[in-house]
């Protein structure tokens, strides 16, 4: 008889998977968002927020009521509160220390971060729709709470130009996460330093060019009304390229070459 030779079983190592789809990768971001305690209140503020917002221009009388107008006025809170929740996709990774997990999960450092852009631009997405239910809900109201009629008047132009500045605001908060690695100073940041820029190039009359391609907050605001021109494109296009390209690229060199502890 013979007898037949036993081998040990090989362990199973990270190559014997298969490294996870750019859609796993997205799915597992978007999920970050609301498991933590600080991403799932800060969705249900932006939605208390949303619905204030609605409260206010109902029975506010000199505020306009048309459904543009609703669409206009949703969009503050989102602007405001949805960025902060892109610095949290990316902060809290290193506040958590599951940056270790992830990175050795998916090595490809890259793959993880480009995960998170698409995440966060999902989010913004996500933020215009709520916005536009939230409006549809005040137009019908509107009659309701107001001697206004119903006005249903949206161009499409114009939710293309609120979405493209809602993906660009929470990627800006992305940004300053991927530079910093850190909430409360990303956090801190992303409010004061274009704040303190906006103020600077507005009272400086010598600084009113640096103000009309560099500032935002300045270059965005046409964009929430139709007709902008291809110079108001360019302006817009170059104030990005300062508060969300220039630290974006930063940051994601920095996390490509940080040592994760």
């Amino acid at each position: 008889m013979s007898t037949a030779t036993l081998t040990p079983e090989q362990p199973l190592t990270l190559a014997d998977h298969p490294a996870p789809s750019l859609l796993q990768l997205v799915r597992v971001e978007l999920r970050k968002s609301y498991d933590t305690r600080a991403g799932r209140w800060l969705l249900i503020v932006i939605g208390l927020a949303v619905l204030a917002v609605v409260a206010l221009s109902l029975f506010v009388e000199d505020v306009p009521k048309t459904f543009t107008d609703h669409f206009g006025f949703t969009q503050l809170p989102i602007s405001i509160l949805l960025p902060v929740l892109g610095i949290l996709l990316v902060t809290s990774e290193w506040s958590q220390r599951t940056a270790m997990t992830t990175f050795t999960l998916v090595p490809r450092r890259s793959r993880v971060l480009v995960a998170k852009v698409f995440a966060a631009t999902l989010l913004a997405v996500l933020g215009v729709v709520v916005a536009a239910l939230a409006s549809v809900l005040a137009t019908v109201l509107t009659p309701v709470f107001s001697d206004a009629e119903r006005d249903w008047s949206l161009s499409a132009a114009l939710v293309g130009q609120v979405l493209v500045v809602q993906v660009v605001t929470v990627l800006a908060g992305v940004a300053f996460g991927m530079l910093l690695l850190s909430s409360p100073l990303a956090i801190v940041l992303y409010f004061v330093l274009p704040t303190v820029f906006t103020i600077l190039v507005s009272l400086v009359a010598a600084l009113d060019w640096v103000r009309d391609w560099l500032d935002l907050s300045t270059t965005s605001m046409p964009l929430f009304e139709d007709g902008v021109d291809p110079q108001g494109w360019l302006q817009f296009g170059t104030s990005v390229g300062l508060w969300v390209a220039l630290p974006m690229l930063l940051g994601w060199l920095r996390i490509l070459r940080t040592e994760v502890a």
